[in-house]
């Protein structure tokens, strides 16, 4: 028997086994999965619904739920996934080569941003918004969902080592 197939027997839970890829945004979605970014990133694990439903992840290792995402499940109903709100700074500066030194700065970390026209916008981190200030930028805290860029390689895995 595969894990899977136990998982579901033990559990009694729906699961989820990929996105529905071209899916209109307003798509129908039989229920929704709210996370955090950073269970957006696990591939396999347990989750709770909206609607309370327990389900299972199994998706194709690497893949990043992205907030909007259709997903399909083992039993046809269909899923759209939610970025959760969580704390984040944005970094607001009025100088385009500045915001860019700063995405600079954080990338060159590993940090996740959101890119905006205005601001950049990252999981809140003291030292990171120490950093920020230091290079001239605002940085307010706020409470919201976080999606940020999936990356020039996305799905390539990481392209250096360290």
């Amino acid at each position: 028997m595969d894990a899977r197939r136990i998982f579901q027997e033990e559990r009694k839970l729906i699961m989820i086994v990929g996105r529905l890829e071209n899916q209109p945004v307003e798509g129908r979605a039989d229920d929704l999965l709210i996370l955090p970014y950073e269970l957006r990133q696990k591939a396999r694990q347990r989750v709770r619904l909206q609607s309370g439903r327990e389900a299972g992840l199994f998706l194709p290792r690497g893949m990043v739920l992205r907030n909007g995402d259709l997903l399909a499940s083992d039993d046809g109903s269909r899923i759209r996934v939610a970025a959760a709100p969580e704390k984040v700074s944005i970094a607001r500066i009025d100088n385009a080569l500045l915001l860019a030194r700063i995405a600079y700065h954080l990338g060159n970390r590993h940090v996740a941003v959101q890119v905006r026209q205005d601001c950049l916008i990252y999981l809140h981190d003291h030292v990171l918004d120490d950093m920020v200030r230091g290079l001239g930028a605002a940085v307010e805290v706020s409470t919201q969902p976080f999606a940020p860029e999936e990356g020039a390689y996305h799905g390539a895995g990481h392209p250096h080592s360290h």
